[in-house]
């Protein structure tokens, strides 16, 4: 066992009486150790139940023969830290909570993990963590929140209810005393928000990706069934230990396949390909975005929850029949789902989902009635756009699936908002926004204030939005995010100018600046390099080492400092 390295042989006397400090029993010493990562905060109401889950997977872990210690990671709420400096934080916590596990993890040679996760940055932080380690592992989240409800138990909404509430009160659509119904009920319950955003959409890959146990996506956070799935998990890491099933044998091309195959059918977060690539580089696994695309084309789309469709939740799919009777319908289609790949069951992705049934066909639909032949996520690609960039098309309405207008260019997402507040954005802008990407953000801020407002100021249809940050998974409409190169890099979103006409073209997958090579040449000619916005701290240190949103994002060494290795 790794763990012996810390509790086997004369050297280790130090160590064994450290541990017997902390409750660990002589018999114990020839158990596996299971590392506990646990991203509990009082802060993250996708959180606030995972202490409960740790306890029930401690449990399972001793009944089944293991040793439990448990341990913490860093979690940023994104829809607290939306729209000022907190939401730079929130994709470069990605790598110090993967980087926190990693550590814990070899500093004490676990032999297994059981990673306790939910929300936005923290469940793919850990994913990064565990191909990295490649150590057995399993996942269980924390599970979606209930969608909101009024007193006579009529839905109002979720979390982005309230940010599109913003935008109609500005429009004049809405009183502010109705702004605050929807603040007070929306957000009624511990878990995940309620919709198929991003932390909800990564804790439903897992499962198709083989990391997680079936029902992992769906089940919510206050169903005891939560519960009853972390103690499942606990048992469950014992026997991959035994069996010795690591990361990097589930998390492979065909099991990425898998993963963005379901991504494409529910239209999942746009996130979800930032942190899916970053998965595969830590995997070792080569898949370039253009994949996404072939996927796509062959995916029918059968499954729309908020915001694609506002009525629809979490917890309406898992009643449903859950991400299993979504796999299990689209595995009908021969050759779109790699059914023989592992899982953390012990079992194959097919053997999984093989009993599954639809129990609502309003909710998931059949093949033969899906909302579109080709998937809900798309890759642009264009000269604005060499290196790609990310569209929810489930989340955009099929009368703009092309669109051309007007460049309306700000340096920031503030100027932005500002502009908004001033209903400076009209019907038929192509709104960039830019110098928000990993390195220029830095930390690639999310746009939902910006779209919440587009949207409940009644322009969801009218307008368009491209930045080299990306989008909340709560983000519907023509927004496309991840323009790569981004525009500190020099990319060609740093040469827009306002007036410049934009195409945008989902069924052709292009983006396209409609301007000269020759004028464009000019203002290449005339670019600098702006000064970065944040040069200390982490931050600093971060947008110095971050790579291009197409390549995940991940942190990689400068040239010059590989120059002098």
């Amino acid at each position: 066992m790794r763990s012996d390295t810390v509790k086997k042989g004369l050297a280790r006397a130090g160590s064994r009486g450290l541990l017997k400090a902390c409750g660990v029993r002589e018999e114990d010493m020839g158990k596996p150790f299971i590392g506990i990562a646990n991203s509990y905060t009082d802060v993250v109401p996708g959180h606030l139940l995972l202490r409960e889950l740790a306890a029930q997977v401690k449990e399972a872990i001793i009944a089944a023969g293991g040793v439990p210690f448990e341990f913490n990671t860093i979690a940023v709420c994104d829809g607290i830290a939306m729209g000022h400096i907190g939401m730079r934080y929130s994709l470069p916590s990605r790598e110090l909570i993967a980087d926190a596990v990693e550590s814990m993890a070899q500093a004490h040679c676990f032999d297994g993990l059981v990673c306790i996760s939910n929300c936005d940055k923290i469940t793919p932080g850990m994913a990064i963590a565990a191909v990295r380690l490649d150590i057995p592992t399993v996942f269980v989240t924390g599970g979606p929140m209930l969608a909101g409800r009024d007193a006579a138990g009529k839905k109002t909404g979720d979390l982005i209810t309230i940010f599109e509430g913003v935008g109609k009160v500005q429009s004049g659509e809405m009183e502010p005393a109705q702004l605050k119904v929807l603040e007070d009920t929306c957000c009624p319950s511990a878990g995940s928000c309620a919709g198929m955003f991003t932390a909800n959409s990564m804790n439903c890959l897992l499962e198709a990706i083989g990391l997680a146990l079936p029902g992992n996506g769906t089940i919510p956070a206050v169903d005891p069934r939560r519960q009853d799935l972390a103690r499942r998990a606990g048992t469950r890491i014992l026997a991959l230990v035994a069996e010795g099933v690591t990361p990097r044998q589930l998390v492979t091309a065909q099991s990425l396949d898998n993963a963005f195959v379901l991504d494409m059918a529910m239209g999942g977060s746009t996130n979800t390909v930032l942190h899916g690539i970053a998965i595969a580089r830590e995997a070792g696994v080569d898949y370039p975005l253009s994949r996404l695309n072939e996927l796509s084309a062959v995916t029918p789309c059968i499954c729309k929850v908020s915001p694609s469709k506002n009525d629809v939740h979490i917890e309406d799919v898992d009643r449903a029949g859950g991400i299993s009777a979504i796999l299990r319908e689209i595995s009908r289609k021969p050759g779109l789902l790699a059914l023989d790949a592992p899982t953390v069951t012990g079992r194959s992705l097919g053997e999984n989902v093989a009993d599954a049934v639809i129990q609502n066909a309003e909710v998931i639909r059949s093949i033969s009635s899906a909302y579109s032949p080709d998937g809900g996520l798309a890759v642009l690609f264009g000269n604005l756009a060499p290196e790609g960039s990310v569209i929810k098309s489930a989340g955009v309405d099929p009368e703009c699936f092309v669109f051309e207008g007007d460049a309306i260019v700000f340096e920031s997402q503030d100027e932005c908002l500002e502009a908004l507040e001033q209903r400076r954005v009209r019907a038929g802008h192509v709104v960039v926004i830019r110098y928000e990407g990993p390195k220029g953000g830095p930390g690639m801020p999310e746009m939902l204030s910006p779209t919440s407002m587009i949207k409940g100021q009644g322009l969801g249809k009218q307008v368009a939005l491209i930045t080299d940050g990306r989008f909340s998974g709560g983000t519907a409409g023509t927004c496309l995010g991840h323009i790569s190169p981004e525009a500190t890099e020099g990319g060609p979103i740093a040469l827009v100018r306002d007036g410049d006409r934009i195409r945008i073209d989902i069924p052709s997958r292009s983006i396209g600046l409609l301007v000269s090579d020759d004028e464009l040449a000019r203002r290449r000619a005339e670019w600098r390099a702006p000064e970065p916005k944040i040069s200390r701290g982490w931050l600093g240190r971060y947008s110095r080492l971050v790579t291009s949103a197409s390549k995940g994002a991940v942190l990689a060494l400068p040239d010059e400092v590989l120059a002098r290795s």
